[in-house]
């Protein structure tokens, strides 16, 4: 008996946390903020899961553009950039359900549209959906929600002034109506999602 506590007292239990997928598709609208939200997040739920970060060809352009790359990088213990469609072998690891669900934020418009018609040739595409056929959720933060004009900050602080197109809002309304597809108006809603699946901080 004595033998079987000193042997529970000094084995060592490592608790395998849940992860996350995080793909950073190419939109620059509120980059800043889906980073920050996001380092946030990894930072406040560390005990509990870890979030591994999936960067688009295009992705990885703006986070240098806006200077975010090294943020990412270091608050980030493992992140990775688009090769093809299947490097990193992301779709699969999705199927294989090695991640609890998959969030990408933010979606450009050419992401948001590749999900809401069932195309996957890119990294985050093809894994939105092989994911949607594992019955995995996705998590869709897309920058042109709904049909208007809005000004987005550019690195240099100045504002651009941009018309969200209706075919571009159409879209987010064919991904609001698709199974398993969860769909964010803003990146402070990313905190909610969180919550939902490891409890508040």
């Amino acid at each position: 008996m004595d033998g079987e506590r000193k042997l529970m007292a000094t084995e060592k239990v490592e608790i395998k946390k849940k992860k996350v997928a995080w793909g950073i598709s190419g939109a620059g609208d509120k980059i800043q903020e889906f980073v920050q939200v996001m380092t946030d997040i990894s930072k406040e739920y560390v005990d509990k899961m870890e979030i591994q970060v999936f960067v688009s060809k295009a992705a990885e352009i703006v986070l240098k553009y806006y200077g975010l790359q090294d943020q990412v990088q270091q608050n980030f213990k493992k992140v990775s950039v688009e090769v093809s469609s299947n490097s990193p072998f992301l779709a699969a690891w999705m199927q294989m359900r090695k991640f609890e669900f998959l969030i990408i934020a933010p979606a450009s418009s050419n992401t948001t549209a590749k999900i809401a018609l069932g195309i996957g040739d890119t990294l985050l595409t093809n894994a939105a959906s092989m994911s949607l056929k594992a019955f995995v959720p996705v998590y869709v933060v897309p920058v042109d929600f709904e049909e208007k004009i809005v000004y987005t900050k550019l690195p240099n602080g100045k504002d651009m002034k941009l018309r969200i197109r209706k075919e571009d809002a159409e879209n987010v309304r064919r991904l609001e109506r698709m199974e398993d597809v969860h769909v964010l108006s803003e990146p402070q809603q990313i905190r909610d999602v969180f919550e939902k699946w490891f409890g508040q901080t």
